[in-house]
C-alpha cells in the first residue's frame, strides 16, 4: 500500500519505521520539509519526505500523527482529500495530560470527519504507545488495534494494514465508538505515565 504519514513525532516516525520495514510504500509530511526529509533518510527502505500536500497526493492511506488541537491547519494543508482513508490515531487530551478534550457527544475522529469530509475517517492505533510499535517490542504477544469507521471498504483496508504490521485488528464499530476508544487511549496514558506503569500498557479485549 502506499501510505503517508503526516508527523514526525514519535507515533508518526514508528510508524513509518515498521511500514517501510513491512514492504508498504511510504511518505513523510510535514510543515517542516527538512525534518520530514531527515526523518525518511534515516528509516530508509525508500522512505521519501517533503510537504504535507505532495505526501497525501501520492497515497491511497494517510495517517494522521499529528495532536489533535493540529488537525484543522493540517488537513487544509493537505489539499484534495477526495477518496483518501485517513486513519486518525490521536487522543484528544488535554495539555497535562489529565482529560479529554472532546466526549461524550463527539470525539476527535468525529471531529476530524467533519473537518474532511471528502475523506475516509478511521479509528486505530490511539491505544498503542510509540514504544509498543517495533515489532521486537512486541515480541511474544499480538497487541490489538480497535478499528472504528463508518465506511465498510475503508475499515477493511485499515484491517488489513495493521495486521499486516503484526497487530490484531478489532472491528470497533462505526466512527462515532471513537467516543468510547478515545477515553480507553487516555485510561492507558494513566497507567502508562501515572500509575507506574510506563509506556508498555496496551488494552486487550478477551474474547470469552
Amino acid at each position: 500500500m502506499q501510505v503517508a504519514i503526516i508527523g514526525t513525532g514519535n507515533m508518526g516516525s514508528g510508524l513509518a519505521s515498521i511500514l517501510a520495514q513491512s514492504t508498504h510504500e511510504v511518505t513523510i509530511g510535514s510543515r517542516d520539509m527538512a525534518k520530514a526529509a531527515t526523518l525518511a533518510s534515516q528509516i530508509g527502505h525508500g522512505v521519501v519526505g517533503g510537504d504535507i500536500e505532495a505526501a497525501v497526493k501520492m497515497a491511497d492511506i494517510v495517517i494522521l500523527a499529528i495532536p489533535f488541537p493540529f488537525a484543522e491547519e493540517t488537513l487544509k494543508a493537505a489539499g484534495d482529500l477526495s477518496k483518501k482513508i485517513l486513519i486518525d490515531i490521536s487522543n484528544p487530551i488535554t495539555p497535562d495530560f489529565q482529560g479529554l478534550l472532546v466526549g461524550h457527544t463527539t470525539s476527535a475522529a468525529e471531529e476530524i470527519q467533519k473537518l474532511a469530509p471528502q475523506a475516509k475517517v478511521v479509528k486505530a492505533f490511539n491505544t498503542i504507545f510509540a514504544q509498543l510499535l517495533p515489532s521486537e517490542a512486541r515480541a511474544g504477544k499480538t497487541l490489538q488495534v480497535f478499528v472504528a469507521a463508518d465506511n465498510a471498504d475503508a475499515k477493511a483496508e485499515v484491517s488489513t494494514l495493521v495486521q499486516s504490521l503484526g497487530f490484531d485488528a478489532i472491528d470497533a464499530g462505526p466512527l462515532s465508538n471513537s467516543r468510547f476508544i478515545e477515553p480507553i487511549g487516555e485510561m492507558n496514558i494513566h497507567f502508562g505515565y501515572f500509575l507506574g506503569w510506563g509506556p508498555v500498557s496496551a488494552p486487550m479485549w478477551p474474547r470469552g
